[in-house]
């Protein structure tokens, strides 16, 4: 009986795995910075911050219309991420101010 065929045995594959893990990196690291961008945006608006606030939440969106145009994340989940962003944002801002704690 032949030897059960290698995983990766092809030049061609060990190349695309390579190529798999630096994009799966990259894709990863910009989720990541996604994320925190929109961490970012609703700490600016709790701090009743209107301009800090404003640019943060451009700031994220632009983040997030790229990641979609990229391919990195579908366009109606792009879509989804920005409309609760901004619902977020909005809702920060109408609550009353916390307590300052010292």
């Amino acid at each position: 009986m032949a030897n059960p065929k290698k995983i990766y045995r092809h030049r061609s594959a060990l190349k695309a795995h390579r190529e798999s893990l630096r994009r799966y990196a990259h894709n990863r690291a910009a989720k990541k910075n996604i994320r925190l961008s929109i961490r970012a945006a609703v700490k600016a608006a709790a701090t009743k911050d209107g301009a800090k606030m404003g640019e943060s939440a451009a700031q994220t969106t632009s983040l997030i219309d790229k990641a979609a145009r990229r391919g990195l994340i579908h366009w109606k989940a792009a879509a989804r991420k920005k409309s609760r962003l901004m619902r977020r944002l909005a809702a920060q801002m109408r609550a009353p101010a916390a307590p300052a704690s010292a």
